[in-house]
């Protein structure tokens, strides 16, 4: 199992919280973006840079991301298209994205797209807050604790 942030917009109040997490379990941790992000020198954490434009860290990490694997991200199309390949998605405050609910969410996400763009509704999400950091690392946790005791059945 590795780990794959979509790490362009990823809040710097995860990042060191998911080194450690990564760390301590030994799950390899790769961080995929347009530029350089600066990060500890351990050997389970990696970066991928990518050239500019619309989803291309996005396409990278459909590219490499393997059954089981772990993506994080607050992109939903990315989420469904990587739960496609079998992985899993979790967004910065702590949804866990699986096979059971990622539909629900896009045509969610849609509906409030096309709300937003008709002007029935303005703004977006909620700042992110410390109870969002709290519900990440719980989820986080949790996932990786499952994930690793049932790799270890097989």
């Amino acid at each position: 199992m590795k780990i794959y942030v979509d790490a362009d917009g990823f809040p710097g109040a995860l990042k060191g919280l998911l080194i450690r997490a990564a760390n301590r379990l030994r799950v390899p941790l790769v961080f995929v973006a347009n530029k350089k992000l600066p990060h500890e020198p351990l050997d389970i954490v990696s970066s991928i840079i990518v050239p500019e434009g619309p989803d291309i860290a996005d396409d990278r990490i459909v590219e490499k991301v393997q059954p089981g694997d772990l993506v994080v991200t607050a992109d939903i199309p990315l989420a469904d298209r990587v739960i496609a390949k079998g992985a899993f998605a979790l967004d910065y405050r702590g949804k866990l994205y699986t096979e059971d609910n990622i539909k629900d969410r896009l045509a969610l996400r849609d509906l409030l797209y096309e709300l937003r763009d008709g002007g029935m509704i303005t703004g977006g999400p909620s700042i992110f807050s410390k109870k969002d950091c709290h519900a990440f690392v719980n989820q986080l946790d949790s996932f990786l604790i499952r994930q690793l005791k049932t790799e270890r059945e097989k």
